[in-house]
């Protein structure tokens, strides 16, 4: 698809030089020789990609560059600066800048990082499609049920959906549907364009959970050669559902108490404490209760967890449920 860029320079021959090579390479370009110009194009056109010159008349490219990202801090901004102008460049891209390109740069590393960015841009879309198409499959609106305890569960849900923050206790047998309720909660969160990652606790040794969970160093143990993240860093903004939580272990416990406690944790073989925000749903088919009484899942964490207890009939107590199903099968 094509896509739009808004070049933010004072000198005309780049301006030039730039658009004429973007253009070629299919580009709908916008120029701009000041940054009030250039800000004013960005909210007009909505350019899918800024390349801006850090010095500039009035507003440099370092204060484009901020208002930018507070307009829209998915904007993708390609500086470009001098060579004695690095700092600056280096602060911009702690302000969000995709990356920075030192002056005067061949326009094939030019272009090689514009089709960079349009990957981005093209994940972007597909990520976007994804979510619309998984929020049309998991949606409170496709559940069908006629069973009063059912729909009220789902109200609850429906609510608790709506929080940003909520832990999620989902309980009820294997087969029941917990994994589509706890994907149907995210789909209707605020947290529905952020990831959705899941693990099955039952699935995994203990050693291999924990690692899939928190992620490692190099050196961690025996395999670990470089650094990997794991499944609550790489949720971040996101939610997390685990399957079949009294499987895990009482040490990972610990830790799962700690993340909902501090929301912080480390990497194994880390000493840096990561900070982590996302939503917990868990679910298990056991009785929690009885796993506390005989010592193999902490109470401490099941209260932490349990802040709205959601409980999935099986279908041989909602037998009014069995033929619309079976219609909806067919």
């Amino acid at each position: 698809m094509p896509y739009s860029a808004l070049i933010i320079d004072d000198e005309e021959l780049t301006l030039r030089t730039i658009s004429r090579s973007l253009r070629q390479d299919g580009f709908e370009v916008f120029t701009a020789l000041s940054g009030e110009d250039g800000l004013k194009l960005f909210r007009d056109e909505e350019p899918d990609i800024v390349l801006l010159d850090i010095v500039l008349p009035g507003v440099d490219g370092v204060e484009v560059l901020r208002q930018i990202k507070q307009a829209n801090p998915n904007a993708i901004v390609i500086m470009m600066s001098a060579y004695h102008l690095v700092e600056r460049a280096v602060e911009a891209m702690k302000l969000g800048a995709f990356d920075y390109l030192v002056k005067p740069f061949p326009l094939d590393d030019l272009m090689a990082t514009l089709h960079r960015a349009t990957e981005v841009l093209t994940l972007r879309v597909r990520v976007r499609d994804s979510v619309e198409s998984e929020k049309g499959r998991y949606n409170f609106g496709r559940v069908i049920t006629h069973n009063p305890a059912t729909i009220k569960m789902l109200e609850v849900a429906r609510k608790a959906a709506e929080t940003d923050h909520t832990t999620i206790l989902i309980q009820g047998e294997s087969g029941t549907g917990k994994g589509v309720l706890a994907r149907a909660i995210h789909y209707a969160s605020p947290r529905t364009s952020m990831p959705l990652l899941e693990i099955n606790c039952a699935a995994l040794p203990d050693a291999l959970l924990e690692s899939e969970l928190f992620g490692y160093e190099p050196g961690a143990f025996t395999d670990a050669r470089r650094r990997k993240e794991g499944l609550l860093e790489r949720a971040s903004g996101g939610t997390v559902f685990l399957d079949e939580i009294a499987n895990m272990s009482t040490s990972v416990q610990a830790k799962m108490l700690r993340v909902l406690e501090e929301e912080t944790f480390m990497r194994l073989g880390g000493t840096s404490i990561i900070k982590v925000n996302m939503r917990l749903i868990a679910a298990t088919n056991e009785n929690l209760k009885n796993a506390i009484s005989q010592g193999r899942f902490r109470e401490d964490l099941y209260y932490r967890m349990n802040v709205v207890q959601l409980y999935i009939p099986p279908l041989r107590e909602r037998k009014e449920d069995i033929v619309p199903l079976a219609l909806e099968i067919l």
